[in-house]
This record gives C-alpha cells, structure tokens and sequence, in this order.
C-alpha cells in the first residue's frame, strides 16, 4: 500500500514539475503576458520584438490583439518577426483565448506543434513559409472553431490527415508546397471555400466532393480527375482539354437561324418591358419624390443643414416608420469613445476635404471638440441592406495598419460614415502638398518606407485573415498611424460603387492605380491590389503624382519604364531620398519590388506576404 502511495505521489510530483507536459491553461491577462514572456525567452529571435514586462501588454506590444476589454490575448500575429529554430512547448499553447495565430515567414522548424491543439477557440492559424517538417496529428477534434487552416511552403509529410473532416467550419485549407504523399482523403467539406494541395508528391484520384476545386487547386501531383483521365496539370491532360474544345456540339445552320431570330425578338420584347416599367416608375417619383440633400443646396464647407435635412424630411411620403428612425439612427462599433446623435454631426462645424472615388469628405468638429473625418457617399448601387452589411463587415475589422470604421448612418436619403481624422494628412499631402501646393517640408526615406510597411501590413490582413481585396489603392487613401507606420482606409467599399468609370479628372487619376484587369472596382482581387500598391510605391520613391505628365498623359509606369531603359536610374527618386546615405542598393531593392508588383500578368505579382517581407528586410538592413 505505502509503495502504491509512493508512486502516486511521485507521479504528481512529476506533472506539476513539468508544466510543458501539461501546459496548464491561463485564466487572466497576466497568465497571457508571462506564457508571451516564455515564449520569447525560449526562441531564438534576432529582431527584437520590444515585449517589455512592464508595458501594456494589450497597448504596446507588437503583434498582440487583446480582446475589447483588455483582459485576455485573442490574437498573434508574427510573420517575418525572424523567429528561428523550433517552437518552445507549453507558452503559446496557454493562451486559452487565442482565436488568431500568425507565424508565418519565419525560420521555424521541428514537428508540427501539437500543444497547438489545445487552443479550443482558435479561428485561423498560419504557420506557411517556415520549416516545419514530419507528419501532422491524426485528430483535430479540439479544434471546432477553426475557419482558416494555411501550412503552406513547408516540409510537411505522410498522408493528409483524414481527420481533417472533423473540421466542420473550415472555410480555407492550404497545404500546398509540402511533401504530402498518398491519397487525398474524402474530407466532404461543403462548407469550404478555398483548398490548395498543390506541388505535393499526392497520388490516386481527387474525391468527389473536392473536384469542385479548378485543376489548379491540385497541379504539381500525379492525380487524375477520375480512373480514366490523365494527371491534373499533364500534357496528357491538357491535350485531352484541347480535344474536346475542338469537338463540340454540333448545331445545323437552320437550326442556329431559329434561336437567333427568337433570341432578337426576345430582346426587343424585355426591353420595350423595361422601358414601360421605367417610364411609369419615374412618373411616380416625380408625383411624390421628397426634396433631396444635395450638395449643392448644403454650404460647400459644410455638412447639410438640420434645417435642411428636417425639411426632407417633412416632405417625406414614407409609410414605414421604421425607415424614418433609421434616418437618425447613427449606427455604432465598439472600441471607440464617440458619443453623438444625427443632430450633433449636421450641426458640427465642418470642412471640405476632398472628393474621391466613393463620394466627398469632411472635417467635423462636434460640440465636444472631438474631431472626426465624415464620408458622404454618392453613386452607391446597392441596396440599404448590402450596404448595412458591407458597413459591419468593415466595421468589425480591427488591425493597426487598418483605419478603423468607428459609426456610419444608413438611411434613404443620406449614407455617411465616421472615421478618426489623422491629423497629419494622407500620404499624397505629404508627398506632394495640399492642393498641388509642393511649397512643403519633403518626406525622408524612413518615414515614407514606415508607410509603405504598414499599407502593406494592412494589405495582407484584409487579404489572408479577411479574404478581402481593398479595390481603391492611392495614397490619399494612406495615412500614419500611432506608432508611425501607414494604414489604409475606406476598405472594401469598391463593392458600393457603380461599375461606371467618370470622365473627369480625379476619375482619370484613380485609374492611374488601377490594374489593367480591373477597371471595374467591383472585380477587384489581392492582385489588383498589388498593383495598386506597385504603383503607390513608385509614387513615394518619385515624389511625383500617378501621372509623369498631364498634358502628354502618360502613366507612372510607363515613364519609369522608360527612364530606366535609357540607363538613367537615378532619374526615377525624388531628389531627396537621393541626398540619403548609403541608400543606393535600398532603392534598387524597392524598383525591382514595384517592377515586381506592376507586372501586366497578374499570376506573375507577388502575394502581399512576400512583399512585407522584402520590405521589413529592407527596414533591417
């Protein structure tokens, strides 16, 4: 009896001796801070990550997210934070509140990290481009919350986990660049969006409920569709595509004749209906359309009137009331200290600042001195109701390198939003003056690569954790955060906009960033963002405006092009980073990464996280 006792104790000795065994879960901030503190210092990190001890952890340490009221760690993103060598057991994995974990590009290595697994409310993990290697854990079941799974770029191997299919929310799998062999398991995910198991060394056939996927999804293997077809991505398989472009379906001209003749009265006919239905519904409007705000009956340095507005809205003829409330309903995000009504803001002292893609923007400044930025839409194409909800999709976004959207009103007669104002202006003040006025103090070398950082930042959130493309990159859309580096704003708006390119100057300007496949805003993709974000970048190391010249019309692009086939480089850099020491092989290193981000073809642009990563390294050296 006295040996069993023995035994028993020792036993316990053993475990609470040894908290990497059992990884105790944190229940305070305090836990999270010292699991963070053990984290770093048990992994070997050149680039320091400024965790000190005795500073807000949720406040001022790089690459934490707490969750609203500052008590637990709800996400951690480090990509390209130089973290080398394997991870250290029992630290990250005592975040019990984790949702978030980003360690992407970086040098890490050692098996796949199976304390993970007891992150129970963990949402996205990436862990692609580093060096992690052996075969993955065979049960997943702890991990139901889980969306987005990204092992890309890795030296992952053995089969694809069938317990993969456990994951019932995951929304994005991405195991592509690994070492994978055998057969794809069945995972019969209906609700995933996007899959990858690209350049793997996979075998047999694609299962049913994947073939969804194009070819690319699955190229660089030796699978086949079915039994019968050739490897996905082969020359057999792309001749047998060929083929049956060329055999298609036989249809005799008489034949043709008809469906065309009935296709052309058909036409006519849904047109003469549409014209009908026009013209009666704009005979209704004109019988009881109320008085609309308008730019033009509201001073142009101010937002419209309350006298105005409550004029509108005594001629209104709406039967439901619930769409007269909503007219003064200001709708609200957390994480801000704004407290105002409708009244407050129309009566607020106000300033014209400019006039963009999306509608006009103001400076207000209300009754408590708070001063805040207001967007007034116009050519918006959706209805109220995708509008609320591209508005809480964007409000709900929170990252550093992000401008926050803080409230916005939604109602049938105006559709505001309220941003914080950034006080220093936006990247294009900065770089070329208020105005075209370049009677103003030049941006040095740091300041304008600290921009393009945090864009960039801002850049790869909306992409990877959002799926989100910004769709209008320019740098009067950038500004300087807290701590110095850029963010972006009005994100994802695109998608509100009429698809219709204005004529007039600012327009012809916009386009300027604009990829060549997407003229059409609302088909914006991470890649036009990258050219966007090319073209933004050769307009900071130029100092010039995203036309050479207006009177000649030519592109940013094309000027750049063309001084550096003639050998004249240095004619591309505003003569003030030129006076910067030691930067010659810093500004080559930037042309080949707008070069990069420029290219026409846009399967040949770098993804965002490639770009973070030349640009910190650039920040390094």
């Amino acid at each position: 009896m006295s040996r069993r006792l023995s035994i028993f104790y020792s036993v316990l000795l053993l475990i609470f001796a040894s908290p990497s065994l059992l990884s105790p879960v944190t229940g305070d901030l305090a836990g999270d801070r010292q699991a963070l503190l053990d984290f770093l210092n048990n992994i070997t990190h050149p680039r320091s990550l400024a965790w000190n001890a005795s500073s807000p952890i949720c406040a001022t340490w790089s690459g934490v997210t707490c969750n609203r009221d500052n008590t637990r760690v709800t996400a951690l993103h480090l990509p390209g934070a130089s973290l080398l060598g394997t991870l250290p057991p029992g630290t990250i994995s005592r975040l019990s509140e984790l949702e978030i974990l980003s360690l992407r590009s970086n040098g890490l290595r050692g098996p796949f990290p199976i304390d993970f697994l007891q992150l129970k409310k963990l949402k996205a993990i990436t862990l692609s481009n580093n060096k992690f290697s052996g075969p993955l854990p065979s049960d997943y079941t702890t991990w139901m919350n889980l969306t987005v799974l990204d092992l890309f770029g890795n030296r992952f191997n053995g089969s694809i986990p069938s317990g993969l299919a456990n994951l019932t929310g995951l929304l994005s799998l991405n195991l592509a660049e690994n070492s994978f062999s055998g057969e794809i398991p069945d995972l019969n995910l209906p609700g995933l969006r996007r899959l990858n198991v690209s350049n793997n060394n996979l075998t047999g056939s694609v299962p049913k409920s994947l073939k969804r996927f194009g070819h690319s999804s699955f190229s660089g293997n030796n699978l086949t569709y079915d039994d019968t077809s050739p490897p996905v991505g082969s020359p057999a398989q792309k001749e047998k595509e060929q083929e049956e472009d060329k055999h298609g379906i036989y249809i005799s001209e008489p034949a043709i004749l008809g469906i065309a003749i009935t296709g052309c009265f058909l036409i006519f006919f849904v047109i003469a209906v549409l014209i009908i239905i026009c013209y009666v519904k704009r005979k209704k409007r004109q019988e009881t359309k109320p008085e609309t705000l308008t730019p033009a009956k509201a001073n142009p340095k101010t937002l419209p009137s309350e006298k105005e507005v409550s004029k509108s809205r005594k001629e209104m003829n709406i039967e439901d009331m619930e769409e007269k409330s909503e007219f003064n309903r200001i709708v609200f995000f957390e994480g801000n200290n704004l407290a105002f009504n409708l009244e407050d803001l129309l009566t607020s002292s106000a300033e014209f600042l400019g006039k963009g893609t999306f509608g006009m923007t103001y400076k207000a400044v209300l009754g408590d001195a708070k001063v805040i930025a207001v967007k007034r839409f116009k050519d918006v194409s959706v209805s109220r109701k995708d509008f609320k909800h591209q508005m809480e999709i964007v409000g709900n976004i929170r990252h550093e390198n992000v401008a926050p959207l803080r409230a916005y009103v939604c109602s049938k007669e105006e559709k505001l939003m309220v941003f914080d104002y950034y006080p220093r202006g936006s990247l294009s003040v900065l770089l070329h003056g208020k105005n075209g006025n370049e009677d103003h103090v030049p941006l040095d070398w740091e300041t304008r690569l600290r921009f393009l950082i945090g864009l960039a930042k801002g850049l790869a959130h909306l992409h990877t954790q959002h799926k989100l493309a910004h769709g209008d990159i320019k740098s009067s859309n950038v500004f300087l955060n807290s701590k110095g580096y850029g963010c972006i704003s009005e994100t994802g708006l695109a998608l509100l906009t009429n698809p219709v390119i204005r004529a007039d100057s600012s327009a012809r300007t916009e386009k300027r960033y604009r990829a060549p496949e997407a003229y059409d805003t609302r088909r914006s993709t991470p890649e036009s963002d990258i050219y966007g974000f090319g073209i933004l970048t050769l307009e900071t190391l130029s100092g010039r405006s995203s036309m050479d010249d207006k009177k000649e019309d030519i592109e940013l692009v094309v000027w750049m092009n063309k001084v550096l086939a003639e050998q004249w480089t240095g004619e591309v850099f505003d003569l003030e980073l030129v006076k910067t020491p030691n930067i010659e092989a810093k500004l080559l290193q930037m042309i080949d990464l707008v070069q990069l981000c420029t290219n026409r073809v846009p399967a040949k642009r770098p993804e965002i996280a490639k770009v973070v990563e030349i640009l910190e390294e650039i920040e390094r050296e």
